[in-house]
């Protein structure tokens, strides 16, 4: 969990701290307050962009002197660790403890996960936001897979450059780069795979009141991968991008109670499987790694009635710390006494 967050220079937050605590945690305000963004600067402490893949010099207080700083105390068991993140202004720089670390160092120390209003979509939108999603359930899991993800991404690119240049590529050095493909490749497919078996025996016996979901991958596994990038060098490079591999699969769902596709599934339904997918992940990554994943849940209260909020408030409690956000302090009425309620405004924080 996060015991303090401290945002300097971070959006509308000039100098942010807000301490907190296991369990729930909400930060309510009007739109545009800056509750959302306490939430991307939580987000941005897992590899990756954040839950609104920003770029970082976009993320820099308009009026300030163009970099930012996150700062997070993480505490797990017996062990306390400072984690910092500072962008200055286009280099992301990651230190633990004081110590320079990678960009995916805390990813073996933090778990997060997060639900947008942006999300609601997921089913319906192309393949490439479901296989970011389903990434970052295998990153909890399995926190080498950030590394496997840039190797595989690295040695595309580099590929596909060559494959676009007038002059003819080295073939050796072509060989190379699809060799590091696979084998990078490969990880990526098994890291998904054992995530996606171990979810759908979690989702088999999700609890009542959600609808269960059932997953699977489409496409990208391919046993000889390098061979077929070797062959497909010339359709390759007529397409502009490589055709072949774990970046042309796609996470699909089903609806299990429905036997239907998510993808035409109702709004409230679709809504109903990715929580249930989201709570089976968060009791899977406390059972593997002995510490509950950050949810963090952006306006998932809006549009509930006071009794579903209390039903979703009960089945939060317990699964690792939650950070929410809400337009009102009054939807939060049904949580436990020692949730830390605060309000959002204008970047600055007050307790409720």
């Amino acid at each position: 969990m996060l015991s303090r967050l401290v945002l300097t220079d971070y959006r509308n937050h000039a100098a942010t701290t807000i301490a907190a605590a296991p369990g729930f945690v909400v930060l309510a305000g009007d739109n545009g307050a800056g509750k959302t963004n306490v939430l991307e600067a939580v987000s941005l402490l897992a590899p990756g962009r954040g839950l609104r893949r920003a770029a970082l010099p976009a993320i820099a207080r308009s009026d300030g002197p163009g970099g930012f700083g996150v700062a997070a105390t993480l505490v797990s068991g017996d062990e306390v660790a400072t984690g910092t993140l500072a962008a200055a202004p286009e280099r992301r720089i990651v230190r633990i403890n004081g110590a320079t670390a990678t960009a995916n160092a805390l990813a073996e120390r933090l778990s997060i996960l997060w639900l947008t209003p942006a999300m609601d979509r997921l089913f319906v939108e192309p393949a490439s936001e479901r296989r970011r999603f389903l990434d970052r359930l295998v990153l909890a899991l399995a926190p080498g897979h950030a590394h496997h993800a840039a190797r595989y991404e690295a040695a595309m690119r580099q590929r596909n450059r060559l494959l676009a240049d007038d002059v003819p590529a080295d073939p050796t050095w072509l060989a190379a780069l699809e060799a590091a493909m696979a084998e990078h490749g490969a990880a990526i497919v098994a890291a998904r795979r054992g995530a996606v078996d171990a979810l759908n025996e979690r989702l088999a016996d999700a609890p009542g009141g959600f609808a269960r979901a059932g997953l699977a991958i489409d496409g990208g596994e391919d046993d000889d991968l390098a061979r077929r990038l070797g062959e497909g060098r010339r359709r390759d490079a007529a397409a502009g991008r490589t055709l072949a591999g774990p970046h042309r699969s796609d996470l699909i769902v089903t609806h299990l109670d429905k036997a239907q596709a998510a993808a035409i599934s109702s709004t409230g339904e679709q809504k109903a499987l990715l929580f249930g997918i989201v709570l089976a992940h968060a009791a899977l990554v406390a059972d593997r790694t002995g510490r509950p994943p950050v949810l963090l849940l952006d306006e998932v209260a809006a549009h509930l009635d006071p009794q579903r909020r209390t039903a979703l408030f009960d089945v939060l409690s317990g699964v690792g710390q939650v950070w929410m956000t809400g337009t009102e302090p009054a939807l939060f009425a049904g949580l436990p006494a020692d949730a830390v309620q605060l309000r959002v405004d204008g970047g600055e924080i007050v307790a409720l």
